[in-house]
């Protein structure tokens, strides 16, 4: 299917609605009045616009229209509620999207690549590769799809699912600022979480924004991270620490580092040693992950987790286990648009 030629509404800033509303000859609170459609009400078609003029939605549908990603399979865990999304894209192309209920509201993990160039070894996103970015309309798309599919207002975002958000550095900004200004989302509500793009950490950093920020450490070895993220060969762990530290430094926002526990891999007593070497004297929280494995071959390391996490409290280390979601759906970044692309 062709991409079509009209412009999405979906992403358009207040001003730039009502200098669309100007050019066909509207007054300029009619552009506001589609900004409320769009981003208060979540519309999905024009039509939907009861208080605009009808001669406005007809120049309107002449040349733009309000786009989401549509919604094509959805796995419902039925021990935790957790909701797995496939989504089609204007051009067909497949990302995932997951939705989780926690006490404190709705949290949605989105994509921001379709597929991933990283390679990360315990990741499914990456096993075909990255296809292409995703606008900053597209991730923020997602939400709309979720709330208009579960009937749940989402609360809480996480850049976590299929792709590395730093990688797609620009769009990912642009959505930032969308679903703080536009979707009413604080910035401490959205997390971004990273394999390890010093280089972009540090713009990030000189963003000062609030958002909170998650790196992917998952051992405290060069040579380990080497071997399951193959971009420690481009960044080695010093400089990725030192990132850290920056951001936290022009931020104030204390880092996640994220810690996939992988049995008799990163989960020893000299792992925690290196571990409060490392990052002891920073402000820190690890985020200790129960691998979830990509293959029938991998086993689960849930076993190993509380083991490891009482390693570090004796280190004096701040951990907490992830809550397991969706782990009766496939839930793993990539998998349901893995299987889907086999079929």
């Amino acid at each position: 299917m062709p991409l079509s030629e009209k412009i999405n509404l979906f992403g358009k800033s207040l001003p730039e609605l009502e200098e669309i509303a100007l050019n066909f000859g509207e007054r300029k609170f009619r552009g506001k009045q589609l900004y409320e459609w769009l981003y208060n009400k979540k519309v999905l078609n024009l039509e939907e616009c009861s208080n605009l003029p009808k001669s406005f939605i007809n120049q309107l549908n002449n040349n733009y229209m309000i786009h989401h990603p549509e919604v094509i399979k959805v796995l419902t865990d039925p021990e935790d509620g957790t909701q797995k999304y496939l989504l089609k894209l204007e051009d067909d192309k497949l990302i995932e999207a997951v939705l989780m209920n926690y006490s404190f509201g709705n949290s949605v993990c989105l994509s921001t690549q379709v597929g991933c160039a990283m390679g990360c070894t315990f990741c499914a996103s990456g096993k075909n590769g990255k296809d292409r970015n995703l606008t900053a309309e597209e991730i923020a798309g997602q939400i709309i799809a979720i709330e208009n599919y579960s009937g749940k207002q989402i609360s809480n975002i996480v850049l976590m699912g299929m792709g590395e958000p730093l990688d797609n550095f620009d769009n990912v900004l642009k959505f930032i600022k969308l679903a703080n200004q536009n979707l009413n989302i604080g910035q401490r509500h959205i997390t971004l979480s990273t394999c390890g793009l010093v280089d972009k950490i540090k713009a990030l950093a000189d963003e000062k924004l609030q958002i909170n920020l998650a790196i992917s450490l998952h051992s405290p070895f060069q040579n380990k991270r080497e071997e399951i993220l193959p971009i420690a060969k481009r960044y080695n762990i010093d400089q990725l620490i030192n990132a850290s530290k920056e951001y936290f430094n022009k931020t104030g926002r204390r880092v996640t580092y994220e810690y996939t526990v992988i049995p008799d891999f990163n989960n020893s007593e000299a792992d925690a040693l290196e571990l409060k070497k490392l990052i002891g004297n920073i402000p820190h929280h690890i985020n200790l992950i129960p691998l979830n494995p990509v293959t029938k071959e991998v086993k689960p390391s849930r076993d190993n987790v509380k083991l490891f996490a009482e390693i570090l409290n004796k280190q004096g280390l701040i951990s907490t286990i992830r809550r397991k979601n969706g782990k009766n759906i496939e839930a793993a970044c990539g998998q349901l648009r893995n299987q889907e692309l086999e079929i």
